[in-house]
């Protein structure tokens, strides 16, 4: 993995932008592909251990949003 190279002329609030902006990214992209691990048949202990965290914590994470898109939740 390469160095992550900072700005020397920047300060830390423009750092921590870009953590912020990180983070939103990395929120986004995982709902995109919870949402689709989901809509291709996966079942919620295969997105945990895909995201390497619990089933109860994806399931508590995302069920709601993807009740609310249409995706069909039933037991698999």
């Amino acid at each position: 993995m390469p160095a992550l190279e900072i700005d020397p002329t920047s300060g830390p609030a423009d750092g921590l932008a870009a953590v912020v902006a990180l983070r939103r990214l990395a929120d986004l992209t995982e709902d995109a592909e919870v949402e689709r691990a989901m809509r291709s048949g996966w079942s919620w202990p295969q997105v945990a251990e895909a995201l390497g965290v619990t089933r109860q914590a994806v399931h508590k994470k995302h069920a709601q949003r993807l009740i609310a898109a249409g995706v069909d939740l039933r037991r698999r």
